[in-house]
Formats: C-alpha cells, sequence, structure tokens
C-alpha cells in the first residue's frame, strides 16, 4: 500500500471508529501519525471507508441499509406536503452503524416540529447559522428517533431551495442533490439498495 492510500486508509479508520467526524481533521491526523505529506482526497478517504465498513459490518450493512431507508420513506410520507428529499448516507447507500437518517424540507420551523411530534417523540431542536450568496440563514435541527435509528430532519428557508439544490458534496464532488418522496417509494420497489456514488473520481 502506497504512502497516499495508508493516510487514506488510518484516516478512514479513525473517522469509522469515531475519533473524528471531519474528513479534513482526520486526514490532517492521519498524515501527521504516519509522517505522510501526501494528503488524499475525500473520495479516497471515502473508498476507505467504505472497504472498513463493509469488512465489519458485513451483510448486516445491508439489512440495516433496507430498514433506514424504510424509516426514511415513513418520515417522508409524514411530511410529504414539504417535498422533503432524503440526503446524507441513507441517499448514498453508505449508511454505517451509527449512521443517521438526514431528510431535508423548507418551511415553517414550528409547523415542522408540530407535525413530527403529533407521530414520534422529539429528541432535540437546535439552529444552525449558514450563509447563501453572502446574507445569513438559519436552519433548524430537529433530531428524533425512529425505529431505533436516529433522524434528524433539518427544515431551512422556502428561498433557499435552489441554492441547497446546487450545493456540492465536499466528499464526492457532485450535486447533494437526494431524492424526493416519490423517487424514494419507486426505489424500494425497484432496487432498495443502490447506492448513488458518482463513479468518477472528483477531488
Amino acid at each position: 500500500m502506497d504512502a497516499r492510500r495508508q493516510v487514506a486508509y488510518e484516516a478512514a479508520r479513525l473517522l469509522y471508529e469515531g475519533s473524528y467526524e471531519e474528513y479534513k481533521d482526520a486526514k490532517e491526523a492521519a498524515a501527521s501519525s504516519l509522517g505522510g505529506r501526501s494528503i488524499p482526497s475525500n473520495y479516497e478517504v471515502a473508498e476507505q471507508l467504505e472497504r472498513i465498513a463493509e469488512q465489519e459490518e458485513g451483510s448486516d450493512r445491508l439489512r440495516r441499509l433496507m430498514e433506514m431507508r424504510m424509516v426514511a420513506l415513513e418520515i417522508m410520507k409524514t411530511l410529504g406536503d414539504l417535498s422533503p428529499r432524503l440526503i446524507g448516507s441513507v441517499w448514498r447507500g453508505t449508511a454505517r452503524r451509527g449512521s443517521d437518517i438526514d431528510v431535508v424540507v423548507y418551511g415553517d420551523p414550528d409547523s415542522v416540529e408540530l407535525t413530527l411530534s403529533e407521530k414520534y417523540s422529539m429528541k432535540e431542536k437546535t439552529s444552525k447559522s449558514f450563509m447563501v450568496e453572502g446574507m445569513p440563514r438559519t436552519s433548524t435541527h430537529l433530531k428524533l428517533e425512529v425505529g431505533g435509528y436516529g433522524v434528524e430532519v433539518v427544515v431551512s428557508p422556502t428561498r433557499d431551495v435552489e441554492a441547497y439544490r446546487e450545493e456540492r458534496c465536499d466528499i464526492y464532488g457532485d450535486l447533494k442533490r437526494g431524492i424526493g418522496l416519490g423517487e424514494l417509494e419507486r426505489l424500494m420497489k425497484t432496487d432498495p439498495l443502490r447506492n448513488f456514488i458518482p463513479r468518477r473520481r472528483q477531488r
């Protein structure tokens, strides 16, 4: 294994074990511990992370992905009027032990919270600030547990729909489009274990 791949593997191991949450921090720590000068791309680390997850979790990983997508489908049906989209590792097909189900909607946070609380027990509610075209915005993050899995519903302002759809993934480099309710329903009927990882490596 060459030096660059060794750093990618070590960074992936640190991420898998929960020592770090951010790819950048894990890569820097891995390079420092191995004395490596070549820093791998996030995509290269993600490849190694996939290998580690497959080795550690085996067939349980596929079962978990299926279950998590079914839970996502249930959540998205509950929020159907808000055009919810499944994003993150459950959309990608890269969910591993400890992964959450990430769903994004656009609208009024209080209304979304009320809709969810009628059916589920809310665990946490937080707000995060971010910038869109130089303007400050705030998103609300609602965390709950459904079917034994953690779920995070991100509620962003309606005016930011188009800006979000142009956002690129910092791991794979493609657009973070996710899939909508209708797409997820079709997926579960035709190819429930499909992954959405771009074939071409993007830096």
